[in-house]
């Protein structure tokens, strides 16, 4: 089940607006375009200290023209959502901001030792196969 509730806390969102917090609500905002400023947030979550790591999602060029509009594209926005929910579940799972980073920035066996941040930025088939991972760990699965 998707937490669009958890998804708005990751991506920074106002607690205050409850549209950002119900399934359409999120849509559309990501339709519209979330502010640049979420790129940052999610960036320094998953990698502090890694001023890169944001290039992961945008290029560069792309970047600096996002800047300029204070908007991301629906698709960025698309992703953005999609790592946030993949965080949203690995800090539930392993319970810290470190545990979280650890398993995300780790190769792991069942996703022929590819890290799950990149399976997740990749596309959402990669971002499922990680869900369902984790979904194993809480639950007791085989992960």
């Amino acid at each position: 089940m998707l937490d669009f509730s958890g998804m708005a806390d990751v991506l920074g969102l106002s607690a205050k607006d409850r549209d950002v917090r119900s399934p359409f609500g999120l849509i559309s905002r990501i339709e519209h375009g979330l502010p640049v400023g979420v790129l940052e947030r999610v960036s320094q979550l998953l990698a502090p200290g890694d001023v890169q790591f944001k290039y992961r999602f945008i290029p560069k060029a792309t970047y600096e023209r996002r800047k300029t509009a204070h908007r991301l594209s629906p698709e960025e926005g698309t992703r953005l959502a999609r790592v946030a929910r993949v965080w949203g579940l690995a800090r539930d799972v392993w319970e810290s901001d470190e545990a979280a980073r650890d398993f995300l920035f780790r190769p792991h066996p069942m996703i022929e030792d590819k890290r799950p941040i990149d399976v997740v930025i990749q596309n959402e088939f990669g971002a499922e196969m990680v869900v369902d991972i984790l979904g194993g760990l809480k639950y007791g699965s085989a992960a």
